[in-house]
């Protein structure tokens, strides 16, 4: 069988829980905008049921991962929306990105430290290239679309794989304790405030009011991470990674408008426990006997006593 389509290794989850806490109010766009006058400009996101403001896993995770591609250095080969640009790995193998006439190294997915994290979508669209040396294309039955020397070697243009992510982010929902206190506010909206601001045209001195919907500072969430281990040395590396990546997030910001105030968040209580693939078998005969988590008070306690968290996989 090719080392393409072998099945992944499978030793365990690492799962980490914190209490969030929004330090400054935090703005998480949620759509439904409307016009009306008086109107709210820009909504929060909330639960359609319970109508509570949450944070999506999507937000938090695209956040963690934005600051893990500035800390690992990664180049930016793929276009997005609004002519922005973000990094993936084109395949599981090293290779090149051809885009805007240049070709932009990348790192395969099998080893890159931030692609083995939050995955990647493999091979760009129509506007660009993924090449790959010559030799691990033909290796590996790869589709051939032509070839080109670059640095001096032979590679050829393919269609790049995807990669599943090996972490999890949950939707943080507020705590009970927040939720109740939330209810009591009296702002003219359900448990979020209005913030209030002034765009001034610099030539006429002309006002341009808008209205942003914040959930408020004190407010506090469940935050939680999944991290699958597939193999205890790159998995210890990963952690390390998140750790850094969540530490950094509490001296940035969290959702729209940092710069502006919004989003200061804090992380507290974490709870790490680990979940190895024995205990998931024993689940059925009722012998489960997980290990206690650990306990750490804040992302400073996180990174020093890092070691611990690491006793936890295998073969640590």
């Amino acid at each position: 069988m090719s080392a393409s389509i072998q099945q992944k290794p499978f030793f365990g989850k690492l799962r980490l829980t914190s209490t969030l806490l929004v330090e400054t109010g935090l703005h998480i766009g949620g759509g439904g905008e409307n016009l009306d006058i008086g109107g709210l400009d820009k909504p929060v996101i909330r639960d359609p049921i319970t109508r509570y403001p949450y944070l999506p896993g999507s937000s938090i995770k695209g956040k963690l991962r934005s600051i893990l591609e500035r800390l690992l250095n990664k180049p930016l080969n793929r276009t997005g929306g609004s002519g922005t640009y973000r990094y993936e790995s084109d395949d599981l193998e090293d290779g090149y990105t051809e885009i805007d006439g240049q070709d932009i190294p990348y790192q395969g997915a099998r080893s890159c430290q931030l692609s083995r994290i939050f995955g990647s979508t493999g091979g760009p669209g129509s506007e660009a290239k993924t090449w790959i040396k010559t030799s691990i294309v033909k290796a590996q039955g790869l589709e051939e679309k032509g070839t080109k020397i670059i640095n001096g070697e032979e590679y050829t243009s393919t269609k790049g794989r995807n990669a599943p992510a090996r972490l999890i982010v949950r939707d943080s929902h507020l705590l009970t304790t927040s939720a109740e206190k939330l209810k009591k506010i009296d702002t003219g909206l359900y448990m979020t405030e209005w913030k209030f601001e002034n765009s001034l045209d610099r030539i006429t001195a002309a006002a341009n009011p808008r209205q942003l919907e914040r959930v408020p500072a004190g407010s506090e969430f469940c935050f939680e991470l999944v991290y699958t281990v597939e193999d205890t040395i790159q998995a210890i590396e990963d952690l390390k990674n998140l750790a850094i990546a969540v530490a950094i997030l509490e001296d940035d910001a969290l959702g729209g408008h940092g710069s502006r105030g919004y989003g200061k968040v804090k992380f507290q209580n974490f709870q790490f426990s680990y979940h190895d693939i024995e205990q998931y078998r024993q689940v059925v005969s009722g012998e489960t006997n997980f290990l206690s988590p650990i306990s750490l008070g804040d992302t400073s306690e996180l990174l020093s006593r890092f070691s611990e968290i690491q006793g936890l996989l295998p073969g640590s």
